[in-house]
C-alpha cells in the first residue's frame, strides 16, 4: 500500500502557499514535514486529510483493496485541536470515536493504559491539563485502527516521558505496516525516516537521518 502526492498546491486564506509537492510514503514508512511558520506545514496535512481543498495536484491511495478504498477511510488526523468534547468524559470521548472510525483496534482502557493515563476514564475531558488532553487524543487513535497517521505536531503540551511514549507507539505502527506523515518543529524520535522541508527550493523530498 502507497500514498502518493503528486503536484500538490495549496492556499491559505486565498494566497498560494506552496505548489509543487510531491512525495510517496509506503507500509512501514514515515514522513517528517518541516519548515519555517507559515511554510504550509499545516495546509499540506489538512489537505491530504481532505479538510482543504487543494489548488493542484492529486492525492491517492494505493493497494487499499476494499479495506481502505479512499485516503479519507485510511487515516487517522491528530491536528492542534484534539477534537473532543470538553463536556463528555474521557470514556465517553474514546467510545464515541471508536464507533465513528470503526475498525475497532484497542479497547478504550487499553488504549489510555498505552498514553499512561489509565485513570482518567470518569473525568470530564474538560478537566485534564494541555498534556492530558493531548494523550488522550493520542488515545483516540489508538482505539480504532487505520494504515495512515497524519500528525501536526503531535508533541505539542507533552513532557519528556510522554515524548518518549509516544515515540514508541509511533514505531510499534510502524513495524505493523502503517503509514505516518507528521509535521513538528522537534525530533520525534523516528529514525531513517523521510524529509519534506517547505519552503525550501522545489521542495525536495530525500533521506534523512537526523530523526
Amino acid at each position: 500500500m502507497r500514498l502518493v502526492v503528486q503536484d500538490l498546491g495549496g492556499e491559505r486564506g486565498g494566497e498560494q502557499v506552496f505548489s509543487g509537492i510531491g512525495f510517496e510514503v509506503g507500509d512501514g514508512e514515515a514522513l517528517i514535514v518541516t519548515g519555517a511558520n507559515g511554510s504550509g506545514k499545516s495546509t499540506l496535512l489538512r489537505i491530504v486529510a481532505g479538510l482543504l481543498p487543494s489548488t493542484q495536484g492529486s492525492i491517492r491511495l494505493e493497494g487499499g483493496g476494499e479495506a481502505w478504498p479512499d485516503v479519507a477511510s485510511s487515516l487517522h488526523y491528530l491536528g492542534h485541536g484534539n477534537a473532543m468534547k470538553t463536556a463528555l468524559s474521557v470514556e465517553e470521548n474514546l467510545r464515541f470515536w471508536q464507533e465513528f472510525c470503526g475498525n475497532a483496534h484497542l479497547d478504550v482502557e487499553d488504549a489510555m493504559e498505552m498514553v499512561g493515563l489509565p485513570q482518567v476514564g470518569h473525568l470530564p475531558y474538560g478537566y485534564l491539563s494541555t498534556g492530558q488532553k493531548r494523550r488522550i487524543a493520542i488515545a483516540k487513535i489508538l482505539v480504532s485502527y487505520r494504515p495512515v497517521w497524519l500528525l501536526d505536531e503531535p508533541t505539542a503540551g507533552l513532557d519528556a516521558r510522554s515524548e518518549k511514549q509516544f515515540a514508541e507507539l509511533m514505531l510499534a505502527h510502524l513495524e505493523d505496516g502503517g503509514m505516518i506523515i507528521a509535521a513538528t518543529h522537534v525530533p520525534l524520535g523516528l529514525e531513517g525516516v523521510k524529509s519534506l522541508v517547505m519552503g525550501e527550493t522545489f521542495n525536495p523530498l530525500r533521506a534523512a537521518q537526523m530523526f
